[in-house]
């Protein structure tokens, strides 16, 4: 097998495309050849040694990916050789093969495609968390989306529509804006050059947002929580401008407000079947054509490096796949 590996967490030239030993399975394992792997903010951040896993170095960066399994370890049930899967594990993916422990994968009902499998469980089961149980979405309400263009953001717009909300997207440039008119956002805000707070009192009648999903952090963190709606909920799912913004609290009591931690990951680990039960219907509104990612673009897996320098550049909407040929 064939692998980037991360031997020095210093950022993404460290890494390096190496043949290493294809592994074998052991209790509760399984051995999957990687069709297509994602790339997800936290690849970024993970080889950076800035994200708040740590792995045991070295190791193959890559959270999600799709493939077939090739081998199954001792003691799996409900999944065999030749299965088509997907899975997020953290790390692994950008590689030929991985092992993966056999709980976190999701098998794949025919006619789900490798390249949309690899780029949808993170985002979709993010969105799904943080809107419909964090946030308690309800029919009618209205939700901004920052950084709606982008992986999370994209699913967000989705499954919110699908939650019989109003939608407003806001996003860096024009462009990204019309590309989440596409995926079904109401109204848009551009707001490198629309004055965000003004924007949202005009397009809510003053009212403000009910639901704020917020996967950036920064500057507009603070102009979008001044705008929201009384008792609203302010959604904290990442950080991708990369400031930790700090909001006085006071903002909160006057607003009757909630800000509120998204944590998907934890909630998976913890309440194993409430997770369950979500990805199954997320899984159906996939097959019934309701939510479908938008792949910005596919690239050879050789070409990870690239990958992440398109990522970098903010060009991205949607979703960046990577597929072994």
């Amino acid at each position: 097998m064939h692998a980037w590996l991360c031997e020095n967490p210093v950022g993404v030239d460290a890494l390096s495309w190496k043949e290493l030993p294809t592994p074998q399975p052991g209790k509760g394992e399984v051995l999957i050849r990687i069709q297509a792997a994602s790339l997800n903010f936290p690849d970024l951040l993970i080889v950076q040694n800035k994200y708040q896993i740590k792995p045991e170095l070295p190791f193959v960066p890559g959270s999600e990916y799709a493939g077939v399994i090739e081998a199954v370890g001792e003691g799996v049930s409900g999944l065999q050789v030749g299965q088509a899967v997907a899975c997020l594990s953290g790390t692994g993916g950008f590689a030929t093969h991985a092992l993966a422990p056999a709980k976190l994968c999701m098998p794949l009902p025919p006619g789900f495609p490798p390249v949309h499998a690899a780029a949808f469980i993170m985002i979709y089961a993010t969105s799904h968390h943080a809107l419909l149980d964090r946030g308690q979405l309800k029919a009618g309400e209205t939700v901004l989306v920052l950084g709606a263009a982008g992986g999370v953001g994209m699913s967000a717009i989705q499954i919110a529509k699908q939650a019989g909300a109003k939608v407003i997207a806001a996003a860096s440039t024009d462009d990204k804006c019309g590309f989440c008119k596409q995926l079904g956002a109401d109204e848009t805000i551009n707001y490198q050059r629309e004055d965000l707070r003004e924007r949202l009192k005009e397009l809510t009648g003053g009212k403000g947002p009910d639901v704020i999903y917020d996967p950036v952090g920064g500057d507009f963190t603070e102009a979008a929580f001044r705008s929201i709606a009384w008792r609203g909920r302010h959604l904290v799912i990442g950080f991708a401008a990369g400031d930790i913004p700090a909001i006085k609290i006071n903002l909160a009591l006057v607003k009757g407000a909630s800000i509120v931690g998204v944590f998907w990951g934890d909630f998976a680990r913890r309440e194993p079947q409430a997770n369950a039960a979500m990805m199954q219907e997320l899984a159906l509104w996939y097959a019934q054509d309701k939510i479908r990612p938008a792949i910005d673009s596919t690239l050879p897996m050789s070409e990870l490096k690239a990958a992440y320098a398109r990522m970098g550049s903010r060009e991205v909407k949607g979703k960046l796949v990577l597929v072994n040929e």
